[in-house]
C-alpha cells in the first residue's frame, strides 16, 4: 500500500512488481528469477520480466513485449522516490477489510504494491488472525518493508503476472498504484486471477475531482495529482514527482470496476495527508462526499 505526497504534491507509489524472494508458505507460481518453494501451488508462467509501470507496447513484427524505457524503470527504483503511506487512508482502508473479513479469520491479504510497508504496519493490528503479504517491483522499496511485514515478495502485474497461484487470495489491497500503470485493465485482469471468487478487492487512488482541484481547473491551473512530465511539475503549486499517469473520478472508478469482473462496487472517500492544515477540517468534512473527496477508497467482490 502507497499514498499521496503532500499537497499540492502528487501521490507517492512504487510501481508495480517483479519477482524474488517469494516466502515458502506464499501459495506462489515460479517467480521470474526466484526461488520457488516446493509445496507452493505453481500457476502457469504469464509472461517475461517486465515492471508494471512499464509500457506494455508491443512489437509489431513480433507480438513480444516491448523492453521498458530505462528512465521509468530508474525513476521507481530510485529511493528518493516516496513510498509511504497516509495513516488516514490506511486505517479508514483496513477498518474497511477487516469488516469485510469479520467472522472469517485466517484469511490471505495481499497488499500489491506494498511500498515500504508502513501502511500495512498501521492496518496490521485491524487484520489480527489474517496472513498479509506485500508484494512490490522496487527491491529498495521491499528492503524497507521486510522488517515491518515480514513476508515480502518480489512480482510484476503485467507481462510475467504476480508470483501466487489463481483464486489464493480473500482480498487485494491496491493502494495508490492504478494511477501509475500504462495498462490498468491488464493489471485488474491480474487481481482479478489471484483473488479467490467473491474476494474483496480494496483500492485507494487520488480523485481528480477532489474539492479543490475543482477550484483549480475552474482557475486554469493544472489540478493536484497530476502531472506532465517525469522531470518536474508545471502548470500547478508543488515540487515533487512521483509518476502519475492517470487520474480518475468516483463515476469513473466505479465504471471500470465492473466492466473490469467486479461486483457490489462501493466507493468512499478519504482525507489527503498532505492538505496543509488550515485546510484539514474542510477535506476531512469532503469525504462525506466521496465524489469531492481527495481520496477514492473502492471496495469491490470479484465475480
Amino acid at each position: 500500500m502507497t499514498d499521496t505526497a503532500p499537497l499540492p504534491q502528487a501521490a507517492a507509489v512504487p510501481a508495480a512488481p517483479q519477482g524474488t524472494d517469494t516466502p515458502t508458505a506464499v501459495p506462489a507460481a515460479a517467480p521470474h528469477g526466484t526461488d520457488t518453494p516446493a509445496d507452493a501451488p505453481a500457476a502457469a508462467p504469464h509472461g517475461t520480466d517486465t515492471p508494471a509501470d512499464a509500457p506494455a507496447a508491443a512489437s509489431q513484427e513480433t507480438g513480444a513485449p516491448a523492453a521498458p524505457p530505462s528512465g521509468l524503470r530508474d525513476f521507481y527504483e530510485n529511493p528518493a522516490v516516496p513510498v509511504a503511506s497516509g495513516d488516514g487512508r490506511s486505517l479508514r482502508q483496513a477498518r474497511l477489510l477487516a469488516a469485510a473479513l469479520a467472522g472469517r479469520p485466517g484469511g490471505t491479504v495481499v497488499d500489491v504494491g506494498c511500498g515500504d510497508g508502513t501502511a500495512a504496519a498501521t492496518a496490521a493490528p485491524l487484520l489480527a488472525g489474517h496472513r498479509l503479504i506485500g508484494i512490490d517491483w522496487s527491491q529498495d522499496a521491499l528492503r524497507r518493508a521486510r522488517p515491518r511485514m515480514g513476508a515480502v515478495v518480489r512480482g510484476e502485474l503485467e507481462h510475467g503476472g504476480l508470483p501466487l497461484a489463481d483464486g489464493c487470495a480473500d482480498a487485494v489491497l491496491f493502494s495508490e498504484i492504478l494511477e501509475h500503470l500504462v495498462d490498468p485493465d491488464q493489471a485488474l485482469d491480474e487481481l482479478r486471477r489471484v483473488l479467490k471468487p467473491g474476494g474483496h478487492l480494496m483500492l485507494s487512488t487520488p480523485n481528480l475531482a477532489a474539492w479543490y482541484n475543482r477550484a483549480l481547473l475552474l482557475a486554469g491551473v493544472q489540478p493536484v495529482f497530476s502531472e506532465v512530465s517525469l522531470r518536474g511539475i508545471h502548470g500547478r503549486p508543488g515540487s515533487e514527482v512521483v509518476g502519475h499517469l492517470r487520474l480518475y473520478t468516483a463515476r469513473a472508478l466505479r465504471s471500470f470496476l465492473t466492466a473490469s469482473g467486479f461486483e457490489d462496487v462501493k466507493i468512499t472517500g478519504a482525507p489527503f495527508h498532505g492538505v496543509p492544515r488550515p485546510l484539514r477540517l474542510v477535506d476531512r468534512a469532503a469525504c462525506a462526499v466521496p465524489g469531492a473527496a481527495s481520496i477514492l477508497l473502492a471496495h469491490a467482490r470479484r465475480r
